[in-house]
């Protein structure tokens, strides 16, 4: 068998990110068939070399949390100086009109956006299929763009007319549901080690889908052996909605449905409260973080030194770029760390510390023990950072990345397959791919 091989050599710096917090200086790391086969100085190859002696080498960042949709309707008016459930109504009759087109444009854009920012594996928490549109999608999306990819089939059940927040021609039949899980996790989902796509289930949150849909949606999920993830606690009209809806807050919520675990990651937890930090790290349940749309929606500061004293599992998301307007996870790695400091002080987050999260943190949180570490063994998914340039000239400690260091990767390999190459992204015609998001982001527009 052909066995393929890339030599990344003479590294400036290899930020490991095992046990240790281990780092490496002009080490090489060599990559055979998708797996770091070695590391160490002086290794040889027959096959390619990628010359990183002006690089700092991570491991691929992980994305936890991500609308991909959402990337066609940036900075959209009205929505703009919104809290969040205003924020909502103002963009779901535009969500409304997306289509299977929609979808797979966006993913892509959003995706090569992640790619350009470091990130080798992202989430995708699609909870909306409009005229025809599905997850498969999206997937298809992630396999042209080459990253590896966890989406969610999201759902909504609970429209206005009911009580809840979406409109009612963006809610689906619970036993439909329920059905289609079963369908793209048969379709989709690979358990084994190096998958390049695995399937969880996610209910949108509990404002727009029932108890008996989040409990079903527990029990199948555990039957068929994926994750469950949605939103909790994101700000304070999200707790408000738990107390009075549901006699609780969303700790007790989420525990009484069967949703803690080390199978499950709620996104945001801006607003737990002390007991339920203790619950989440007692139970082994992840938090996606998602500094910057906390920020741009008005949402809080999420407790994270706090979660990560307790021991409780946290990674970074970029969540949907409607909220963001960006999806850049290196320029999220960096919040985060700007937030704890804010909030609790200069000391409460290391630079290292909040690129751990960004890496072998959202690794943990997603199940993925295969990957999030510079190692032998581990799959090739590598980002390397060219320190060479104007944003880390004059530091004296080019690892600390988030101090003084690029936002936008020179390389990035997945499965060692070449990803960016030189800046650039070449696995497809990224500037063919802006020109059509641009003309359908226009489309939308002109209807709105």
């Amino acid at each position: 068998m052909h066995r393929t091989e890339i030599l990344i050599r003479n590294a400036r710096t290899i930020l490991t990110m095992d046990d240790a917090g281990s780092e490496q200086v002009g080490h090489d790391i060599l990559i055979r068939d998708g797996v770091i086969a070695a590391m160490g100085p002086g290794l040889a190859t027959t096959g390619e070399i990628v010359d990183a002696a002006t690089c700092v080498v991570t491991p691929g960042l992980v994305n936890t949390h991500h609308h991909l949709y959402q990337t066609l309707t940036r900075a959209v008016p009205g929505g703009q100086d919104a809290l969040l459930f205003g924020w909502l109504k103002t963009l779901y009759p535009i969500w409304a009109r997306f289509g299977p087109e929609e979808m797979v444009v966006s993913a892509r854009i959003g995706l090569a956006e992640l790619a350009l920012s470091g990130c080798t594996l992202s989430s995708d928490h699609l909870y909306l299929y409009p005229n025809g549109a599905r997850l498969d999608d999206t997937i298809h999306a992630a396999a042209e763009v080459g990253l590896r990819f966890h989406p969610t089939r999201g759902a909504m059940s609970i429209g206005e007319s009911a009580g809840g927040l979406p409109p009612d021609s963006l809610v689906e039949r619970e036993e439909t549901i329920l059905n289609d899980c079963i369908r793209v996790i048969d379709a989709f989902h690979d358990p084994r080690p190096g998958a390049m796509v695995r399937v969880g289930i996610a209910p949108c949150s509990p404002f727009s889908v029932s108890r008996d849909l989040m409990r079903d949606a527990a029990l199948l999920a555990r039957d068929k052996g994926v994750m469950l993830h949605t939103h909790l606690a994101e700000n304070d009209e999200d707790i408000a909605y738990s107390l009075a809806q549901f006699g609780c807050r969303p700790g007790q919520y989420a525990e009484d449905l069967g949703w803690t675990g080390a199978d499950v990651w709620h996104a945001h937890c801006v607003k737990l409260d002390t007991a339920e930090i203790g619950l989440f790290a007692r139970s082994g349940t992840g938090v996606a973080h998602c500094p910057c749309s906390n920020c741009r929606l008005g949402s809080g500061i999420a407790p994270v030194r706090a979660m990560r004293d307790a021991g409780v599992k946290v990674g970074l998301g970029v969540d949907g770029s409607a909220s963001n307007d960006a999806g850049n996870l290196v320029a999220e790695a960096r919040q985060a760390m700007l937030l704890q400091r804010v909030s609790r002080g200069a000391d409460a987050m290391s630079a290292r510390e909040a690129l751990r999260l960004a890496t072998r943190g959202g690794a943990e949180v997603l199940g993925r023990d295969d990957l999030g570490q510079v190692a032998v063994g581990l799959r090739a998914d590598l980002a390397l950072w060219d320190v060479s340039g104007i944003e880390s000239a004059g530091s004296w400690d080019p690892a600390a990345m988030l101090l003084a260091g690029p936002t936008r990767v020179r390389h990035l390999l997945v499965e060692g397959r070449q990803i960016v190459r030189d800046w650039r992204v070449v696995s497809f015609d990224l500037e063919k791919a802006i020109v059509n998001q641009n003309r359908l982001a226009r489309r939308l527009a002109e209807r709105f």
